[in-house]
């Protein structure tokens, strides 16, 4: 990709991430009979305005995140879910999120989504998912759930789990197990490369594993939550259940983990399931773990996208400057703002967000 096919409108660096994402998630794989996918907020591209080579990585576009973009000077918010997800017949400051989202395209910071592609797509969200759960995702270090300050005698403030780090050696594959896609994407979106996508993934142990052994690999996985809400049939007791089969979709999952009328997996896990959905599966001998929304999907920005989308991010960045230098005539044609950006500030960043965290916290009650 040259820098000079690109729009003089947007940020080179943020068509070049956009070429990134789009790479490593394609947009074909995104569900978009509900999901809205891709570059929701196209910034124009100021010269006077000097911004990091820099992404900012989040689930959700609050405003904490926004502040956290504009402080850093990030060039683009990747945002897991779409700040856009219906049509808008109008844009102001009246709405928190149109407001973010204008504040963002004030300061020059354009917005990318991927959502449902990164579910889908190879070694993706459902993919990390199935490592935390066999145990085959190995943090350096778990942080303990961060509690904030708190007044009640009678409970603790609440507390959300951080995304551990993830080991930089080479981590144990769990148990003997496979793994499968539970409802494969269309062939016909399928891009040449992808050939396991799809929504959901079932793990089959080659040994039925206890239960509980799986809840503290869930835990270790995703930064040790204060809680972890579990469904249980009747009469069934955590330290007795061995478990088989393991289905696995991040952040609402009943749609994909309970179609049909068949067997179900022994686990369920996912971010969120309603009530009724619960009692479903419960009543069909499965056993339900819900991590609350998006810490279902949270690390997997650290564990994952963020070295994935450096790497690839920074490869291109580069290769854009080196070609346009080995061409004079492509050479003359790069404006001196624009080599200028590039000599100063020559590094990627992609960082995860600190200020995005799941909306519900614990609160633990303290006893007597």
């Amino acid at each position: 990709m040259s820098i000079l096919s690109m729009s003089s409108h947007t940020s080179y660096f943020t068509q070049t991430l956009v070429a990134s994402m789009r790479k490593l998630y394609p947009e074909a794989l995104a569900d978009k009979s509900f999901d809205n996918t891709g570059l929701l907020l196209e910034a124009p591209f100021d010269q006077s305005r000097k911004q990091k080579n820099s992404v900012l990585l989040a689930i959700d576009l609050t405003t904490a995140v926004a502040d956290e973009a504009i402080g850093k000077q990030c060039s683009v918010v990747v945002a897991y879910h779409p700040i856009i997800f219906r049509g808008l017949k109008s844009l102001t400051s009246a709405d928190t999120q149109q407001r973010s989202l204008l504040r963002l395209a004030q300061h020059g910071i354009s917005v990318y989504s991927p959502h449902t592609a990164v579910d889908t797509v190879p070694d993706g969200m459902a993919d990390w998912l199935c490592d935390v759960v066999t145990g085959s995702f190995k943090p350096n270090s778990t942080t303990q759930a961060v509690i904030n300050n708190c007044r009640s005698s009678l409970y603790t403030a609440p507390s959300f789990p951080e995304a551990p780090i993830p080991s930089v050696q080479a981590s144990p594959q769990g148990p003997p197990h496979t793994r499968s896609t539970i409802h494969p994407s269309p062939p016909a979106s399928i891009p040449e490369g992808f050939e396991s996508a799809g929504a959901g993934r079932l793990v089959t142990f080659n040994e039925a594993q206890p239960l509980t052994t799986l809840i503290d690999n869930v835990a270790r996985g995703i930064g040790l939550p204060g809680g972890i809400p579990i469904a249980l049939p009747q009469g069934r007791s955590v330290d007795d259940i061995q478990i088989k089969t393991v289905g696995m979709c991040p952040g609402s999952g009943s749609g994909v983990l309970l179609k049909g009328s068949g067997p179900i997996p022994d686990l369920l896990l996912t971010g969120e399931m309603s009530h009724h959905e619960a009692l479903a599966a419960t009543e069909r001998g499965s056993i339900v773990i819900s991590l609350s929304h998006t810490n279902s999907e949270r690390g997997y920005l650290r564990s994952v996208m963020q070295p994935k989308l450096l790497q690839d991010l920074d490869q291109r960045w580069h290769a854009c400057f080196d070609e346009a230098s080995r061409d004079e005539k492509a050479k003359e044609g790069v404006s001196a703002v624009v080599k200028e950006l590039y000599a100063g500030q020559g590094k990627v960043e992609v960082l995860v967000s600190v200020a995005d965290r799941d909306p519900y916290g614990i609160m633990i009650w303290r006893g007597n």
